[in-house]
Parts: structure tokens; sequence; C-alpha cells
């Protein structure tokens, strides 16, 4: 989540000289809102590590299914989606609304690609609301004074840190980011979380090669680390496990194909 701004304020400036992590992803969906140093970037990524592109398709995939489940089994009305990235099919409120028209959403980044395509995440439903707050996740309490002002911290949220916290590169520090965050939200909350993880040698190659570029940073953790976010909150079953494997449909063909990506819902006692 970066972005330059105008010295003084103003609207973000959008530099498509430097490739960024919303548009590379973007890319590796099969969508058009990136540029050619973005294409650039995916493409060396993806050479290093062929999987990538099924990695993102999981991410996504991961995050429909768990939004799905908040709303209809868990009844969760309210969403802080944090790092939303750039709009896409099914996104946040398209698939909390289509099941409870009344949800609220707050969305937030600081890309300034997402900023100008804030149009397509502020729609909603008459009966439920849409936000997109432009602010950073190194600074939480900003995030929750703007969330106030559309979501009730009385009643329980869902906040999502989908492909977010990777770019925390301290871990120390991401934890700290959680911790805050969570500790904000009433009990009978949740948190979802889905991040890169360290368990393929290639991939994890890959990422250094791609951190010492210095444009886009990541930090891959073990599934033991992703797991010490989630301390003190009762995880949902299958608990923290590899993308794919987090209830996957009963209409998908197939048996589920692990990937490098690990995800988990966990609700606040």
């Amino acid at each position: 989540m970066s972005g330059d701004r105008i010295p003084g304020g103003g609207e973000p400036v959008i530099d498509s000289s430097v490739p960024h992590s919303a548009r590379i992803w973007n890319y590796w969906l099969g969508g058009k809102d990136n540029y050619e140093v973005d294409r650039i970037a995916g493409d060396q990524f993806r050479e290093a590590f062929p999987a990538i592109a099924a990695n993102a398709r999981a991410f996504r995939a991961f995050l429909s299914r768990a939004i799905r489940y908040l709303v209809a089994e868990a009844g969760v009305r309210q969403f802080l989606d944090i790092g939303t990235g750039l709009p896409t099919v099914d996104n946040t409120h398209e698939i909390a609304q289509r099941v409870a028209p009344a949800s609220r959403i707050v969305y937030v980044d600081n890309d300034p690609l997402v900023l100008t395509h804030a149009r397509a995440l502020l729609t909603s439903t008459p009966e439920g609301a849409t936000a997109y707050l432009d602010a950073d996740l190194h600074d939480p309490g900003a995030i929750l004074k703007q969330a106030r002002q559309t979501l009730d911290f009385g009643q329980p949220i869902a906040l999502i840190l989908s492909g977010i916290l990777g770019h925390v590169m301290d871990t120390g520090e991401a934890r700290g980011i959680v911790r805050e965050l969570v500790s904000a939200l009433p009990s009978g909350s949740y948190l979802l979380i889905c991040d890169g993880t360290d368990t393929d040698e290639t991939l994890k190659q890959a990422q250094a090669q791609h951190n010492e570029g210095g444009a886009v940073q990541y930090q891959l953790r073990s599934p033991a680390e992703l797991a010490e976010f989630f301390t003190g909150l009762e995880l949902v079953e299958p608990g923290l496990v590899s993308c794919p494997l987090w209830r996957p449909d009963a209409t998908e063909i197939g048996e589920a194909v692990p990937v490098d990506s690990y995800g988990a819902v966990a609700r606040k006692p």
C-alpha cells in the first residue's frame, strides 16, 4: 500500500515508471488495469515461479468463499477490507450485499490507481453502504477513526487482510498492527487473513530476487508465523490451511490442489 502524493495534499500521482503490487496482481489475474512496467515485473516473477498466477487465483477464490461464509453462516453484516487492491469480479461488497443487501463495507487502500477506480468501489445497495478510505495499513489508528464514520463498532465486523501483511516486512510490526485493529473490534467479530507462504523453495528464491529490485517488497512467512496473527481468537474449521483447502465449493470439479498461500478465518470471543 504505497503511493505518491502531491506536496501539500491533493490527488495522488500515478507513477507508471515503477511496478506496483496491486497492478502486478491485476495482471496475474488477467486484468487490464496495469502498465508495461507491471507486466514486465509480473512476467519476470512468473518465469522464476510459474505457479504465481495459480496462487493469485487461489487468493481470490478463498476470499470469495470466506466472505460468503461470514455473511451467510456467521451472520456478519459489516466488513473492513484493508488493502483491497483494484476492483475485479465479485468484490467484497458485491458478495456480501448479494446475500444481505444491508451489509456495510469499508475499503481501505492508498494505491493511486485504486483511488482512480474508487467510483467502481463506491457502489452499494440502497439498504447498505460502501465507503473507500485513502489510508495506510501502517497507521491503523487513522483507519479505525475513519472507518467509524461508516461502521458501527458496537456490532460485529469482519476485518479482511488479504495479501497485504506480506508488505509489512517486519513481523513484529505486522503483529502489532493486527493486534491494534482486532482489539478495536467488538466480541463476535472476525479476522480473515490470507497471505503468501515460504512453503516452496522456488517461490522463496523468486521472491528474494524480486525484493532486490526494491520496487515491491513482500515478506513470505511460514504457516506457523501466520498462525500467530490469530492468537486469542477462535479459528473457524478447517483452521489455517492452503487457500484451496479452506471449505472448497462442493461444485468444484476434482480435488483441491494446495498452493503456497494460506488463509484462515477466526472469531473474536
